[in-house]
């Protein structure tokens, strides 16, 4: 189980070409222009949510959990965001509003309920993604972790067996651990200055 996420993170992720210098000669890149309007990608926004459908579709055949396909996909769908900082998207659910969520591709693609034989439909994506209330690039640290796991299960050189891998529900609970505790303190500082603020005001009256 735990290689067959990886595997489908990585023929992903290999579609997708950001070196110019670099260009595929397997053609494989032009797969990303089967979920576009018109069969052709046209912007970077449109090839990543395409690569989201695309990763969408191929863990709903490995018959994951709803919540779990979304949490994958929603990891990597950050990673690929927090790559292209210049669309000027911050949060999830921002992105999923203003470009997937109107998508015609996604809108045709993705089941709109659970009357059918996939674990995915567009309510359980609208849910998991409204529910992640954090930054991308907070998801983007927790990817490298992830994309650490599995280059050491893909490497055959690994000790490091492939029937284990770190639930992905587990690293968003530790993402919200982390996020809660760092608004804690920020709040804690927050309120230290304005005391410190009124207290030189009292001292200037």
């Amino acid at each position: 189980m735990a290689s067959k996420v990886c595997d489908a993170i990585n023929e992903i992720d290999n579609y997708f070409v950001d070196d110019p210098n670099n260009s595929r000669k397997d053609g494989s890149g032009d797969l990303l222009n089967v979920y576009c309007p018109n069969k052709n990608c046209s912007s970077d926004k449109e090839k990543i949510i395409s690569g989201f459908i695309m990763l969408l579709k191929k863990l709903d055949e490995e018959s994951f959990e709803s919540d779990e396909i979304v949490e994958y996909a929603s990891l990597w769908l950050s990673h690929k965001l927090n790559q292209k900082k210049q669309n000027g998207t911050t949060r999830l659910d921002e992105f999923y509003t203003n470009h997937i969520e109107t998508n015609s591709c996604y809108k045709d693609n993705i089941d709109k309920t659970t009357d059918s034989n996939s674990n995915i439909n567009m309510a359980v994506i609208e849910k998991k993604i409204r529910s992640m209330d954090i930054d991308i690039k907070d998801i983007y640290n927790f990817y490298d972790a992830f994309k650490s796991l599995c280059n050491m299960y893909t490497c055959p050189r690994s000790s490091v067996t492939k029937n284990t891998l770190i639930s992905i529900a587990i690293i968003f609970v530790a993402a919200s651990i982390l996020l809660g505790v760092s608004y804690k303190y920020s709040l804690f500082g927050f309120r230290k200055r304005s005391q410190k603020q009124h207290l030189r005001e009292k001292l200037k009256k």
